[in-house]
């Protein structure tokens, strides 16, 4: 057994704890030869048939395994908490920092000298990260890929947001129930995650951006043989960091954030981006502010024309050049020098990086959206920490607007009166949903992007500003402020709104106002009481008793940092 590696101290162990740790193993049929000192590689794997879009990444371990026995490691599959966000119940981002604590203890506890990471649905990709960056042991990503694109009345459709657009045209009787029926299994035709630029896909190019996992993983089809041929050659290579003592902190640096921010703004991706990359920057202890997020993207174009901002999905992304495609076209815009983990730079990695379609993928001097129009940070008396809005999925009329506000303290709340012929809401209404941030509802659920009221889309009308403390699916679409912080739950200015309150939004000069004088304010602010905790036992107590906010990537307080991956007690 090589000295220094972590699994020596239980395979190379002697006596009693020796004997247990081998002997235990070698019941699964192994033989004495996985003893004698080669790297042990976990892989992490979220599959489950509740997590719809994972459930082929047993499929994507096999290959793994492949690959590290090829490279001469010793490869063990481990499961690790699957989070599916179209099942789990209020949100699957409550239960992120619970698959990032989870997965953290389990690659600490276990005779482990590296692993690979399988992701795929929204959360799996940044939670595995965190984890990987707290423990801070040689790391691979393998996310699991996009399904194959949708089809339906003869036409491209994408998950998730085919689904928005249908819920409208059934809310204004532009489509039936039966039509809406058979649509469900036209969007979702093979294994894989969303197709669209939603969260999973956005996370996956981040993951790719950051350096933490091969080029053009992120944009294989999940059916795609290539996505098999790219996960033997993740365990090839795993074990070459170990010998190499190559680590997520060598990786993702300050430089790697900034790229993947830039790549997001570049790619249209998902707002949740941002609250994703600010954990796994908190534990590293990579500077990292909300505020980097709108001046790193100012100067970058929307190179990429995909839903929900634009027309193609996922699998023309992919022929068209991928990810790499995209990032030889920044050029300049990336730090070349970052290393990722193939063992290259950014700038090797893509030097030869073809782009065979330049409808789907434009180049820098004739983008699809000019600079500027990726994610904004906005501030005011309504968001003194700050919001969100992706201006590439908004309406451009509808970035400077001042309207009066219609406010609903739950979605459930605005749903129950969506459908109502006489709500008082015309297109400059602006819509109000609150109590739906980290705290408050609990984990900040999807549900910013609610759908307009159906007597107006029956009147033809398309979008509106709404305004939330919680997320929009990376799938969506619509001129919908996000993340706004504080949350009402914490007491932010949001609690205070009033329906009948005026709102300015001013995207351009990045601002949110709430047009009541601060002596109005503090007379509501005395007059408001905080909901009760939404849980008074088990995880969502602990969750909403230490979770940070938004504009901080809504981690668990006590989980920033790296803790590194030495175990606190030997047992024996």
């Amino acid at each position: 057994m090589k000295a220094g590696r972590r699994s020596a101290a239980w395979f190379a162990a002697t006596g009693r704890a020796g004997m247990n740790h081998r002997s235990w193993m070698r019941s699964q049929g192994f033989t004495p030869e996985v003893f004698d000192g080669r790297p042990v590689i976990g892989i992490a794997t979220t599959w489950s048939e509740l997590a719809p879009c994972n459930v082929h990444l047993h499929r994507v371990a096999e290959s793994v395994k492949r690959g590290v026995w090829q490279a001469g490691g010793f490869p063990l599959e481990f499961p690790a908490m699957a989070l599916g966000e179209t099942l789990l119940r209020p949100t699957a981002m409550l239960y992120r920092n619970l698959l990032a604590m989870e997965a953290e203890e389990l690659f600490r506890a276990n005779p482990l000298d590296g692993v690979v990471l399988l992701s795929g649905c929204d959360k799996t990709t940044p939670g595995l990260l965190m984890a990987a960056a707290s423990v801070d042991l040689p790391a691979i990503m393998v996310t699991g890929g996009p399904m194959l694109s949708g089809k339906y009345q003869g036409a491209d459709v994408g998950s998730g947001t085919a689904v928005w657009r249908f819920e409208e045209e059934l809310l204004a009787g532009r489509m039936t129930a039966e039509e809406c029926a058979f649509a469900e299994g036209c969007m979702a035709r093979s294994n894989g995650h969303c197709m669209t630029m939603g969260t999973a896909s956005t996370m996956a190019s981040m993951a790719e951006a950051l350096g933490m996992q091969l080029p053009y993983s992120a944009t294989w089809p999940a059916v795609d043989s290539r996505r098999y041929e790219t996960a033997q050659r993740a365990g090839q290579l795993i074990v070459g960091h170990i010998e190499g003592d190559l680590r997520p902190s060598a990786i993702m640096t300050r430089k790697a954030f900034e790229n993947a921010i830039r790549v997001n703004a570049a790619i249209g991706g998902s707002t949740n981006a941002v609250i994703h990359l600010m954990a796994i920057a908190g534990r590293l202890g990579v500077p990292l502010t909300l505020d980097d997020f709108d001046v790193l993207a100012q100067d970058v174009p929307t190179l990429v024309n995909l839903q929900p901002s634009g027309r193609y999905l996922m699998e023309d992304f992919c022929y068209a050049g991928g990810l790499p495609a995209v990032m030889r076209e920044l050029g300049g815009l990336l730090h070349g020098d970052a290393l990722t983990a193939s063992g290259k730079t950014v700038a090797e990695n893509v030097a030869g990086a073809p782009c065979w379609n330049r409808e789907v993928i434009h180049a820098l001097d004739a983008p699809f959206q000019p600079a500027g129009t990726g994610t904004a940070v906005l501030r005011g008396n309504l968001a003194p920490d700050g919001a969100v809005i992706k201006q590439s999925a908004a309406s451009a009329q509808l970035l400077k607007h001042r309207g009066r506000a219609l406010v609903f303290d739950s979605p459930e709340a605005y749903y129950a009166v969506v459908a109502d012929p006489e709500l008082d809401a015309d297109e400059d209404t602006v819509l109000v949903i609150r109590y739906c941030g980290p705290k408050g509802y609990p984990g900040m659920p999807e549900v910013a992007n609610v759908p307009l009221p159906a007597r107006l889309l029956k009147r033809g009308v398309r979008d509106m500003v709404r305004i939330c403390d919680g997320r929009m699916s990376g799938t969506a679409y619509g001129t919908v402020v996000l993340h706004v912080a504080p949350e009402a739950a914490a007491g932010g200015p949001l609690a205070l709104v009033r329906t009948g309150d005026w709102v300015s939004l001013d995207v351009p000069s990045r601002t949110l106002t709430l047009e009541v004088s601060d002596e109005e304010l503090a007379r509501r602010r005395a007059g408001w009481t905080a909901p009760p905790p939404p849980a008074t036992r088990g995880w969502t107590r602990l969750y909403t008793e230490r979770v940070q906010q938004a504009s901080s990537g809504a981690d668990l307080d006590f989980l920033v940092g790296a803790s590194g991956h030495e175990v606190g007690r030997d047992s024996h």
